[in-house]
């Protein structure tokens, strides 16, 4: 039990780390999904676009909200930008610093699946092997408008025997996969440039408000786990006392069953002092009220003092 205790208060203590992991496991999923998945073009005029753009993008949609569900600041930033004002005020700069955070790791996913579609080329081919302009290729120059929208459907389509002796299949597919490599190769060029101008660049702004704003959104995110080890701490005394008060007013019932209680006083010290005389249910329902409209403003100076 003490190691699975070391290793939970590691994971708390180093959330941004663990959340940096699990951002590299949602990577890598989306990989290993996109190597594992079955492509399969309909090869039907309007139906490919929907396929080829549905697997590129709808994939990517799940992934990010997967990001957001297992990044716990995500709950915490709502919290803290949805809470009452109370007598600690809201800093944007926090928010906004959070809010980056969440959405750089949570985009980390589904940027990896796109520019792998886009590399691989499957996607692009079908969803625009319709969009074709046929005059560019020899193949199609003696067919009808419609056999040529039903052939350049059927591009994806390599065993298809309308396409198995058409010699401008292959072309359009290579003209379209060269598009889709090159956009995928843009796209990863130029989240590099900004990664890096976003290192490189960085030191030449503000770096104090930088680092307050880091500061701050690690306090919240703190504050918010010791709230919540310190309400699952009173709970249990709470109901400890509850129980014991429960038996001790069955005393009589239990003397007559010969059963032991314990003596008075008996482990209560460190009860008391995290009670504090909370001794019913509406007390503790106005300090988790007073808590969440009425949060303390962050000055220690007067316990310091007491």
């Amino acid at each position: 039990m003490d190691r699975f205790r070391m290793i939970f208060q590691y994971f708390q203590s180093n959330s941004e780390s663990v959340m940096n992991g699990i951002c590299g496991l949602l990577a890598l999923a989306s990989v290993k999904m996109y190597t594992c998945f079955d492509f399969s073009c309909p090869c039907l005029p309007w139906y490919n676009m929907v396929y080829g753009l549905g697997i590129m993008f709808v994939p990517p949609i799940a992934l990010f909200l997967c990001g957001l569900i297992l990044n716990r600041q995500s709950l915490v930033m709502l919290e803290e930008w949805r809470r009452p004002q109370g007598h600690r005020k809201k800093d944007l700069a926090v928010i906004r610093y959070m809010c980056s955070s969440i959405m750089q790791r949570a985009m980390i996913a589904p940027v990896v699946w796109i520019v792998i579609t886009l590399l691989d080329g499957k996607c692009l081919i079908c969803a625009f092997s319709g969009s074709v302009d046929p005059e560019k290729f020899m193949g199609f120059a003696n067919a009808s408008p419609v056999q040529v929208q039903q052939l350049l459907a059927k591009v994806p389509c390599k065993d298809d025997e309308l396409m198995r002796n058409n010699t401008s299949r292959k072309a359009v597919s290579r003209y379209l996969r060269c598009w889709s490599q090159a956009l995928g190769w843009s796209i990863l060029l130029i989240l590099i440039i900004a990664a890096f101008l976003a290192r490189w660049l960085r030191p030449c702004f503000n770096q104090a408000t930088l680092l307050q704003a880091r500061h701050w959104s690690n306090y919240i995110d703190i504050e918010q786990k010791i709230f919540e080890e310190t309400c699952c701490e009173h709970s249990r005394l709470f109901a400890h006392k509850c129980i014991l008060h429960f038996f001790e007013s069955m005393r009589q019932e239990i003397k007559l069953h010969s059963f032991s209680l314990p003596r008075e006083g008996e482990g209560a010290e460190g009860e008391e002092d995290l009670l504090q005389g909370i001794t019913d249910q509406e007390q503790v329902n106005k300090l988790l009220k007073m808590w969440y409209y009425e949060k303390p403003p962050l000055d220690v100076s007067q316990v310091t003092q007491r």
